[in-house]
């Protein structure tokens, strides 16, 4: 499934996309996804101010299922739990999502490569909330419910443990270089990465102003780390999430053929026969 919109867009970009709601040419809906690990973002910073007929969506309760040892901190939901949370947001069939957050991306990156793969047309807002120059909302907006059908997760875009283990493909690490060389890890059971792992951490995707490098220059970023358009690439990060933020990112550079492995380095590290790499070398 592919989508018309490209997966990143600017302000500008947006900007046509609500011009042309206004006018009844098109269908978009505005969807905030700020969340941090610790809890400090969430429902409270979006009624602190959001963009005008933003809905809020819970990463943890509505685009992940209950952490499971052998799934990883943020599985994937249910097929028809994700599509009632769609619908309680007020996504139709036919209507264009714009998800966005306040830190870098990748919070409303899990939502749109989530959208995506289902072939429903989203995009992120590069810059997030800071991007945005009009005034803020402060209520808790309840749309209308949406319509769109409950579609299974697509295996073409998903890999499972035992195929990153089977090393037919390139595997992506999107986390922080330390946590990758095993010198921290402040949440997951062993400390390290998948051996024959590359190390890609997902902020590099970003200039200083914490906009999306343009497609050019994330697609040197990405041949340079051996990214092919002729082999399949995997992308893990510690849960899930910030490797949609890698994903995104690839797609914009042009690469296609690109999965994510949802239980990631969580799933990984707390299944004991798996090796474990450290150091800085794949």
């Amino acid at each position: 499934m592919t989508s018309a919109l490209p997966p990143i867009i600017d302000i500008a970009h947006l900007q046509t996309l609500l011009t042309g709601a206004a006018a009844g040419d098109s269908q978009v809906q505005l969807l905030d996804v700020r969340w941090a690990l610790d809890g400090s973002k969430g429902h409270h910073t979006y009624l602190e101010g959001h963009l005008p007929g933003a809905v809020y969506l819970d990463l943890d309760t509505e685009l992940a299922a209950p952490a499971r040892r052998e799934a990883g901190r943020h599985p994937l939901p249910a097929a028809a739990d994700f599509a009632a949370s769609l619908r309680r947001a007020g996504i139709t069939e036919g209507s264009t999502v714009v998800a966005y957050d306040d830190s870098n991306g990748a919070p409303a990156g899990r939502l749109v490569w989530m959208l995506r793969a289902l072939g429903h047309d989203a995009a992120v807002l590069s810059g997030g909330l800071d991007a945005w120059d009009g005034p803020l909302e402060t209520t808790d907006v309840r749309p209308t419910a949406g319509d769109v059908p409950v579609r299974d997760w697509p295996a073409s875009r998903i890999a499972t443990a035992d195929e990153v283990a089977a090393g037919a493909a390139l595997v992506i690490d999107a986390r922080a270089a330390e946590r990758y060389r095993g010198e921290v890890e402040p949440i997951d059971p062993r400390a390290g990465h998948i051996p024959g792992a590359v190390n890609l951490p997902f902020a590099e995707n970003l200039d200083p102003e914490g906009r999306f490098l343009s497609p050019h220059q994330l697609r040197r970023r990405f041949e340079a780390a051996g990214v092919r358009e002729d082999r399949e690439t995997v992308v893990y990060c510690g849960s899930g999430v910030t490797a949609t933020h890698d994903l995104l990112a690839l797609e914009r550079a042009g690469f296609t053929r690109v999965r994510l492995f949802p239980g990631s380095w969580s799933q990984w590290s707390a299944e004991a026969s798996r090796p474990v790499a450290v150091g800085p070398m794949p």
